[in-house]
């Protein structure tokens, strides 16, 4: 079978070790399987996270980290590879002798990035926490939410998802990068905390011009403005408007029927902001939004259908583009950015996804003979993927 599902991408090629973990680092490490990279996945024992997604295209070995031996094939793995993806809280690693340290002696042009909440140091580094925790500290949270309400987290995206895993994914390119040009390896120290202030940019911008106040609810992109918002439909659905230029918000007063509305010839007026809103909610609550969906359909009105989870991939569009397609029975999406020359392959069935261990172990440099005397001795394991679905939680 072949070491590498992903035969086209920009990162075919490369070698990278994934020190399993949850969430961002996993998630990472799809973004460099997504584009081509042979990962092998390695998980301390039977409690593995099987998540059908995130773990795609990569083959998952089970290790024994408190067994000597397989300490020492996992630093046999980590020396023919190019990079490291490594989730543990500081100081785990280093313990293990599979610190940054540690690898560098066998491998000085490998990069190694570690994906933590609160970074490497500082004095929250050895806490745990959670998305919502990295989140709350930055601003990002305060900022999200209802005016006379609690603030919402925004699922699980920007701290784990965006601020994590993206920005581990991106620093581990870049390192290589200079890997390349000077043959020296280094530590991306990706903190969730780091990437999700990193995507606040913008907002801190705002906020230091006086674009922004420090309130929620109170701003243009945060609910308040009538124009940017979503709007409950008669059926209790939703649509979504976005019409921030001038001659977007035109159209969308027109389809609404309000474009000689006094009310409303004022666009960027806050103090007429919660009147329009309201004239405009129950304007919205008269009809499903299916109906809405088609006045708004052909128009510039930037106003668009709020789809579920399960609707998404069925719309027009994203069918068209297979942002979101169905492999082995799940509904997940794929690859992303896109590449004129150097395309992803769209994931294949899990069963098929990945490369045998002796295969990957191959791709590494481990001879045939001595990866399959590894797996044959229980140095390295197979886990048991009868339930790849299941979603184990630590």
């Amino acid at each position: 079978m072949s070491t590498n599902t992903y035969k086209k991408g920009p990162l075919a090629g490369l070698r990278v070790l994934e020190l399993g973990g949850i969430g961002p680092g996993p998630f990472a490490a799809m973004m460099l399987a997504d584009m081509g990279a042979t990962v092998i996945r390695l998980v301390r024992g039977k409690g593995w996270d099987k998540h059908p997604i995130l773990n795609r295209g990569r083959v998952t070995i089970e290790v024994d980290l408190k067994n000597p031996e397989s300490i020492e094939a996992v630093r046999r793995i980590a020396q023919g590879c190019d990079a490291v993806v490594e989730g543990f809280r500081p100081g785990v690693a280093e313990r293990l002798g599979l610190g940054p340290k540690d690898l560098h002696a066998l491998n000085p042009t490998l990069v190694y990035g570690r994906m933590t909440g609160w970074g490497q140091d500082g004095p929250w580094a050895s806490a745990p926490g959670h998305d919502i925790n990295y989140l709350s500290l930055t601003g990002g949270l305060h900022a999200i939410g209802p005016k006379d309400g609690d603030p919402v987290p925004p699922l699980n995206l920007v701290s784990d998802f965006g601020g994590g895993g993206m920005l581990l994914a991106y620093g581990i390119v870049c390192a290589l990068t200079n890997a390349q040009k000077t043959g020296e390896g280094q530590v991306v120290d990706a903190a969730m905390v780091d990437g999700t202030s990193l995507l606040l940019a913008m907002t801190y911008g705002f906020l230091a011009d006086g674009f922004w106040r420090d309130e929620r609810g109170s701003n243009m992109l945060d609910g308040a403005a009538p124009f940017y918002r979503t709007y409950r439909c008669q059926d209790g659905r939703h649509m979504a408007a976005g019409c921030v230029e001038p001659q977007f918000y035109r159209e969308f007063l027109r389809v609404l029927g309000l474009a000689d509305d006094p009310l409303f010839a004022d666009q960027h007026d806050r103090a007429l902001w919660e009147e329009q809103g309201a004239r405009i909610a129950a304007l919205f609550a008269t009809r499903t939004r299916a109906e809405w969906e088609q006045a708004f359909a052909d128009t510039e009105a930037c106003t668009t259908p709020v789809l579920s989870l399960s609707e998404a991939h069925r719309h027009p569009h994203m069918a068209a583009r297979v942002t979101l397609a169905e492999h082995d029975g799940i509904v997940q999406p794929m690859p992303a950015p896109r590449f004129s020359g150097t395309p992803a392959s769209a994931p294949e069935p899990q069963a098929a996804s990945a490369p045998s261990i002796e295969a990957a172990l191959a791709a590494v440099g481990f001879d045939p003979d001595e990866a399959r005397k590894l797996v044959a001795d229980g140095v390295l394991a197979a886990p048991d993927t009868a339930s790849c679905g299941e979603r184990v939680v630590r």
